[in-house]
């Protein structure tokens, strides 16, 4: 079968005049063809594309495709001329089809053949790209059937290009949603993994006192319909065509009722319903503070797979919070989720877990490992006080594999959009459901598979195929308000302070294991925001019409520049920063870790705001070669780093992390969309399990690997002057990081009794 030609690659040199629409007209031996169609830039994709096919000849050796006209008005990027090779090796398509006559001949001896027809529709999308139209009817002629499909099936078989299945008009499409601490984001994608629609929409937070965060599942799921309803319009995607949904969220504890399946508030002290279903602890919450000493304390054996201490900020202690502060007869009534399941939850009606959100987050110990025989484990929670929920086989939990429960590797198929979800999200009945992810776990998703040349600049999608061994040299950094880190192994990796093992939780059979820093871009925005020069340094990066951090880079240049430095690090060089703000998730595992500086001084000026910046963009790095290296000393092999988020907007950091951490660093094509990104491909992989050919469901490292997008390359600096000063400032900041701990039991050790006197912590 003839395979479709991929979207125009640019070629020559811009051209455009004529009227409101572009119009191409191309010729080849034996073969002629017109395509009248309008062309939109893309935002996600700011280098430009033209909207044109090539139709070689079906018969003959096809010769080389040129352009002998083209009229763009208003679009700059269409080119003069261009061959069959320019627009055959791309797989994007970026047009939509203007209303009208289309018109493709195929002429070669012995036979000929001509197909004619009208588009039936106008597809417009000034924000995004959108798909053109199959011609609706076609002609017989002299014996040979050719119907438009078999028009834009030509290809040049003769420049060795891989097959399509169908044009792109026929592509299947499939929804990410990710739900973040502040928003809900939604994507579209097509089969090659290409974003043509994004939305998001701010979801509402409540802090009822200091350390209390809440949520709504009822808010959070408005505003994915809202989110959803949008891509799908703004994409111009045929509803029909969306074969599959994946989420991904917070690692957030969601309450229903457990007979009426309604929120139940988590609001102290009477969790009475105020109107907003406040049913949901947010993950950055921290009152369960007791809890969290009372389950470490246990010493429990599933303790060493989250890096032997539980963290304050997982669901298992924000149950035994509610325990000890709901009325009982409320707590009997609860049922528990973390909020990704929560979602698939709303999206099928049913009750089915995953086990990323079970493993890592609520102490589940997948069956086998450690002979775990239910998953949860019964002795544990009796020892801490929920032995009420091990009853009926853990039924409020999400039940007993196999039992009274389903549990699913990442984007395995949890059911198909209930009716009501349907309805609400504004697509068709049917659509497959993946199971759900943590939202870093997205990240890592949507980043880890790109194919990429490290001897190269940038990655590279046409390299060859990635094998899954590649996999565990990568580590995914999901950077914005926290970061986490994500390495995956084919044998379980214990390592102090860092969470894991977690076995199933993406690939089944693989294992995890997550590092953390529990605050770095909010770290950043609050070193910042607590600096003198704060406001004044606000109005200068205004005046200049840039963002505080690009100014910043920008001034902390000026400043190499003035005081002629042989680089930024050498600026900050007396200036010792450690940023554990917000306690340390990794690899310490210790909450009470504070921050501290050495070197401050009086200066109140600009000056010293961008050295404050930039100290805290090297604590970041520093802490991030410190989780490395505490990971590949217990056997990991990371080599390289693979980041997502905001903060891979930020070149200097992204230097300095190569350089601290000496090894390259790659940033993804999706900068603002890797987590949703990777959100869409669990739909992708929920779809591949309810094909009806009976065919084996693709692996989620196969879709990964046909999806990912190639991305941007920062190599490690080779000065040896910057590397040695990085190398002795790492030194200095190990050694803030275990005097910290030193000294502050040497002082609780000397107040202990004398505070005991006076009611104080012993």
């Amino acid at each position: 079968m003839l395979a479709a030609p991929s979207a125009a690659k640019t070629a020559g040199k811009p051209g455009g005049s004529g009227g409101s629409a572009a119009g191409w007209r191309g010729k080849n031996t034996g073969a002629q063809g017109r395509l009248r169609c309008f062309r939109w830039p893309d935002p996600l994709m700011p280098e430009p594309f033209a909207a044109a096919y090539s139709t070689p000849s079906l018969f003959h050796p096809p010769a080389r495709f040129q352009l002998v006209d083209a009229h763009a008005a208003g679009h700059p990027h269409a080119p003069r001329t261009s061959t069959a090779r320019d627009y055959l090796d791309r797989t994007r398509l970026r047009h939509d089809v203007q209303p009208g006559s289309v018109s493709v001949k195929v002429a070669g001896p012995p036979q000929r053949a001509e197909a004619r027809g009208t588009t039936d529709q106008t597809y417009t999308a000034p924000r995004t790209s959108a798909r053109y139209v199959c011609l609706q009817q076609a002609h017989q002629g002299h014996g040979l059937i050719a119907t438009a499909m078999d028009v834009l099936d030509a290809r040049t078989v003769a420049d060795g290009l891989p097959a399509m299945s169908r044009p792109p008009n026929l592509l299947d499409y499939y929804i990410g949603v990710d739900v973040g601490t502040g928003s809900a984001r939604a994507c579209i994608i097509d089969e090659t993994g290409d974003i043509k629609a994004l939305a998001s929409e701010n979801i509402k937070l409540w802090q009822p006192e200091t350390g209390y965060y809440e949520q709504s599942t009822t808010d959070i799921w408005q505003c994915i319909c809202e989110c959803v309803r949008r891509v799908v319009s703004e994409s111009n995607v045929d509803p029909s065509r969306i074969k599959g949904i994946g989420f991904d969220a917070t690692c957030s504890l969601a309450v229903f009722t457990d007979d009426t399946n309604e929120p139940m508030p988590v609001t102290g002290p009477d969790f009475a319903n105020d109107g907003h279903d406040r049913n949901v602890i947010l993950w950055l919450d921290h009152r369960p503070v007791e809890e969290t000493e009372k389950i470490n304390s246990t010493k429990h054996n599933l303790l060493k797979y989250v890096g032997g201490k539980m963290s304050i900020e997982m669901e298992i202690p924000k149950v035994l919070w509610l325990k000890n502060n709901m009325p009982p007869e409320l707590f009997g009534r609860c049922k528990f989720y973390d909020l990704s399941d929560a979602l698939t939850h709303l999206a099928t009606d049913n009750d089915a877990r995953s086990f990323c959100s079970t493993v890592c987050k609520q102490g589940y110990v997948p069956i086998g490992v450690d002979d775990s025989a239910k998953g949860w484990q019964e002795d544990f929670f009796e020892t801490i006080g929920l032995g009420d929920l091990s009853k009926n086989n853990f039924e409020r939990m999400g039940g007993v594999h196999g039992v009274n429960g389903t549990y699913y590797s990442a984007g395995e198929s949890v059911g198909t959009l209930s009716r009501q979800a349907a309805y609400q999200l504004g697509l068709p009945m049917g659509i497959a459901v993946g199971s759900g992810v943590i939202d870093a776990y997205a990240g890592w998703i949507g980043t880890v598979g790109a194919k990429v040349d490290l001897g190269d600049d940038e990655l590279n999608a046409d390299v060859p195929h990635n094998d899954l061994s590649q996999a565990f040299t990568r580590l995914a950094a999901v950077a914005g308000t926290s970061t986490c880190h994500l390495a995956m192994s084919k044998d379980p990796v214990f390592v102090p302070g860092i969470w894991g093992p977690y076995r199933d939780v993406l690939l089944p059979g693989y294992w995890l294991a997550e590092g953390g820093q529990s605050a770095t871009g909010e770290l950043l925005r609050h070193m910042l925001d607590i600096h003198p020069a704060y406001n004044e340094t606000c109005a200068l990066a205004k005046a200049e019409d840039k963002h505080i951090y690009d100014f910043l880079n920008a001034h902390l240049e000026y400043m190499v520049e003035k005081q002629n430095a042989p680089g930024i690090p050498y600026l900050a060089r007396h200036l010792f920063f450690y940023g554990d703000l917000w306690g340390n998730r990794s690899p310490i595992a210790d909450p009470s870790m504070k921050g501290c500086m050495i070197g401050i001084d009086s200066d109140k000026s600009t000056d010293n705001m961008a050295l404050w910046y930039y100290a805290t963009m090297e604590f970041i790095a520093m802490q991030t070669r410190q989780i490395i290296e505490q990971m590949n000393k217990s056997g990991h092999e990371i080599s390289s780093i693979f980041m997502s988020g905001s903060q891979c907007q930020n070149p200097v950091l992204m230097s300095l992390m190569a350089t601290t951490c000496s090894m390259p660093v790659l940033i993804p094509r999706y900068v603002h969309a890797a987590v949703v990104h990777g959100a869409a491909m669990l739909g992708a992989k929920a779809a591949s399990h309810n094909l009806e050919d009976g065919s084996e469901p693709e692996t989620l490292w196969s879709i990964m690997d046909r999806m990912s997008k190639r991305g941007r390359l920062v190599q490690p600096g080779n000065d040896p002057g910057e590397k040695s000063l990085l190398d002795a400032k790492y030194e200095v900041f190990l050694d803030m990081c275990t005097s910290q701990q030193t000294y502050r039991k040497k002082v609780d050790k000397a107040v202990a009794k004398w505070g005991a006197e006076f009611g104080g912590d012993e």
